[in-house]
Order: structure tokens, then C-alpha cells, then sequence
């Protein structure tokens, strides 16, 4: 009995001690405010990610139109948004043989009330990616698998730096 209570306890161990470090999944971000402004290009398969992804927990609206600006808690402004791809690499012959994909953010958040909220704030990121002319279709379509990762990510990033906004500072003047 005393076996089976000691293989328990060991076998549980690392449960418990994951727990006792303050260990928790993730969960969906709670905002400070509910409507926000965000004036991502229509186009633009960042903002329409960005767009899907605050919406998804039904607590914040998106506001796109300009004319109800007015009616947002905060405004997001995107001061850039571009994709780049950079030759990092070639062969002998002076053919490219890798490049690197880079997907840069410029933004900004401020209250209604025209108080800065997060400054302007740069996210990038790259990702390297080999090339062969002898598969281009496939390359390009690996290229556009890694730039909706980046994508991604940085809505993730962007939704992280939103939640950490507070009440208080919305409402400072």
C-alpha cells in the first residue's frame, strides 16, 4: 500500500509542481475598452486578420469607418505596414539561393481622447526561406504559407499589447 501511494505521489509530481509555479494555458485576452477604431487598408490581409481576431471573444467592436471614429474607446494607427523579401544568399554563379521574408508593423494606440496609450511600436517579423528555380511554384507557395505565419504572429503580438492596456489609462485625460 505504501509503494502504490509513493508511485502515486511521484507520478503526479510534476502536475503539481507546474501548478505551484503559476503555470496557466492561455486564455482569450480582456480589454479595457469595447469599441476600437482601426483603419487597416480594406485589402489588407493583416487587418482582416487583426479584425477576426478581436472580434472573436464578442466583448470588443471594430469600427473601420472613419466617420464613426468618434464612437471608438481607442484608436489604433497604423503608421506602416510592409512585406519584404531580401536576397541573403547566393551560389558561385550569382543566382539567389535564399532569401529572407519580413513582414514590419508600425503602430500606435491612443484614447479618444487623444492620450497615447502604447507609442509607436515596430513588430517584425522574418523568416528565411531557400530558393530553387527549378520548383518556383512551389516556393511561392511556401512563401505565402510563411507570410500568413508572420501574419499571425503578429496579431497575437498585437493582441497581448492591447489587453495589457488599462482602464485607467483610457480614461486619463
Amino acid at each position: 500500500m505504501q509503494r502504490r501511494t509513493c508511485l502515486t505521489l511521484l507520478a503526479l509530481s510534476p502536475a503539481l509542481g507546474a501548478t505551484g509555479c503559476g503555470f496557466a494555458l492561455r486564455q482569450a485576452p480582456n480589454f479595457a475598452f469595447k469599441t476600437i477604431f482601426s483603419p487597416f487598408a480594406e485589402n489588407s490581409p493583416l487587418g482582416n486578420e487583426f479584425r477576426r481576431s478581436i472580434e472573436s471573444n464578442g466583448t470588443v467592436r471594430v469600427i473601420t469607418d472613419a466617420r464613426q471614429m468618434d464612437k471608438a474607446d481607442v484608436i489604433l494607427d497604423v503608421v506602416s505596414e510592409r512585406r519584404e523579401k531580401v536576397v541573403v544568399g547566393l551560389n558561385a554563379s550569382g543566382q539567389v539561393r535564399e532569401f529572407q521574408l519580413r513582414l514590419r508593423l508600425n503602430f500606435r494606440l491612443r484614447s479618444a481622447k487623444n492620450s497615447e496609450l502604447i507609442p509607436v511600436t515596430e513588430i517584425l517579423q522574418q523568416r528565411d526561406i531557400s530558393f530553387n528555380e527549378s520548383a518556383v511554384l512551389a516556393k511561392e507557395s511556401e512563401e505565402a504559407l510563411l507570410y500568413r505565419e508572420m501574419q499571425s504572429d503578429i496579431v497575437q503580438q498585437i493582441m497581448r499589447r492591447l489587453a495589457a492596456v488599462t482602464t485607467d489609462k483610457i480614461l486619463a485625460p
